[in-house]
């Protein structure tokens, strides 16, 4: 655990609290957003997070900063995935391009209670069970397996259980009504689907916390670093998804990277809970060996993707509306 002053907690909420707000300002009005537009926001996002980081080195140490960097790219590089099924959720609703933005704000502002909720119960779990590290590992190696085989199961947003809870406790109409969540219908209040969305979309992000909350618990076990990265990786995820639309195919390669990453955390993990559980004698792999593994793998499957485009099949369509890639996530678990 770092000593982190209290001052710096209350910067850090109040750099997110003030970020949601320019963002929702900016953004107040439904439009199209492009990619010029999320180029400059996401660089933004970007800049943002590593300026936090260079007060994190500054103000906690260097060590700090290492794990904040390292833990803030391997989430950053693992919600790549989150992307793969927005384009899927968006293009099976149907959801017009000018709402994408407020379902995806919302959904944001899901994530960083519930990935906190999820981290604050990770590190206290750890801090006393410290052999639950062995089981964040196997999970780690069981979603690497599932990656590499190619076992996982696409996403099907229409049989998501979160979806159809929200059908049986309020009616949902077929049609949209502009950007609004609810309308009245001959007098009573009914969902429109852009309630379903956001709905499935944070659900959705429930099942990536499976696999990033025990990969971040293995950089580091200090809740400041932990959520912080987390929360600046998740406050640029929609940017980037704007900014990669149309896109996202090309990086085929990307998952096997992913899987790589995934499977280096795991005998990351291991050899840190036999550090601690079995013997001292046991080797640990240092976060600053970890950025860099990071770094090298996300820029080596990304050049080889850009590289070797992939091969288009003949009928091979994909949902979505044009400039929106269509395929489906990576993960096999059952739909929430």
């Amino acid at each position: 655990m770092h000593d982190v002053p209290f001052w710096l907690w209350i910067a850090f909420g109040v750099t997110v609290v003030v970020s949601l707000a320019i963002d929702l300002v900016a953004h107040r009005a439904a439009h199209v957003i492009g990619f010029r537009e999320a180029t400059a926001w996401s660089a933004g996002w970007i800049g943002l997070a590593i300026l936090f980081g260079g007060v994190v080195f500054l103000v906690v140490g260097t060590d700090a900063g290492v794990e904040y960097t390292t833990a803030w790219l391997l989430e950053k590089s693992l919600s790549v995935d989150n992307l793969f099924v927005f384009a899927l959720i968006f293009g099976y609703f149907k959801v017009p391009r000018a709402y994408q933005h407020r379902v995806l704000f919302l959904g944001v502002l899901g994530a960083l209670v519930f990935r906190g909720l999820f981290l604050a119960a990770g590190v206290a779990v750890v801090s006393r069970f410290t052999a639950v590290l062995f089981v964040f590992a196997a999970i780690l190696f069981w979603s690497t397996y599932k990656i590499l085989k190619g076992e996982e199961e696409s996403f099907d947003p229409g049989k998501s259980l979160a979806v159809r809870l929200l059908r049986k406790v309020i009616p949902v109409r077929d049609e949209y009504e502009g950007p609004h969540f609810f309308v009245k219908e001959a007098g009573r209040r009914v969902a429109t689907p852009l309630l379903a969305v956001v709905v499935a979309i944070e659900a959705a992000d429930l099942v990536f916390a499976v696999d990033s909350v025990p990969a971040v618990l293995a950089v580091s076990d200090d809740i400041f670093i932990v959520y912080s990265s987390n929360a600046f990786a998740i406050l640029g995820l929609r940017a980037l998804y704007f900014m990669l639309a149309g896109l996202l195919d090309r990086f085929h390669y990307l998952s096997v990277g992913l899987a790589v990453i995934l499977g280096f955390i795991g005998v990351k993990l291991v050899l840190q809970a036999a550090h601690k559980t079995v013997s001292t004698a046991v080797p640990e792999i240092p976060s600053l060996v970890s950025l860099a593994v990071i770094v090298v793998v996300l820029a080596v499957s990304i050049g080889v993707s850009m590289a070797r485009p992939p091969v288009e099949k003949a009928g091979d369509g994909k949902p979505g509306e044009p400039g929106e890639p269509g395929g489906s996530g990576r993960r096999s678990d059952e739909p929430m």
